[in-house]
């Protein structure tokens, strides 16, 4: 599970290693030697566990779907400091906000 961008949908099998990582930094974090860049890419869909190889020189629209299961798998990354920043915007004091009166007020700031 990657821990920069937490709503990864595929796994990217590198060109160099031949490992699985879901993002570049995950590669940068445990191996010691940089990516390798490739057009054709290795693919592992997260959500019906198919592998796939996309050609990424001549990317179109049809291309960010899964084949086997169209997951749409290039899609915008949220990185845990985005989703970190988006649980406290949550708890703003916003006047806008509407608040359920019905929950305690909890103390110091929440994560999910």
């Amino acid at each position: 599970m990657c821990k920069h961008i937490t709503n990864v949908q595929v796994s990217i099998r590198s060109a160099c290693c031949r490992k699985w990582f879901d993002c570049a930094d995950c590669h940068k974090e445990s191996e010691d030697h940089p990516l390798k860049k490739t057009m054709e890419m290795i693919f592992a869909c997260k959500k019906c566990k198919k592998v796939f190889r996309k050609d990424t020189s001549n990317m179109e629209e049809s291309d960010e779907y899964c084949p086997y299961c169209d997951n749409h798998f290039i899609i915008e990354a949220v990185t845990a400091a985005q989703k970190r920043s988006l649980v406290l915007e949550f708890e703003s004091d916003d006047p806008n906000f509407i608040r359920d009166e019905r929950c305690k007020p909890r103390s110091g700031p929440s994560f999910i």
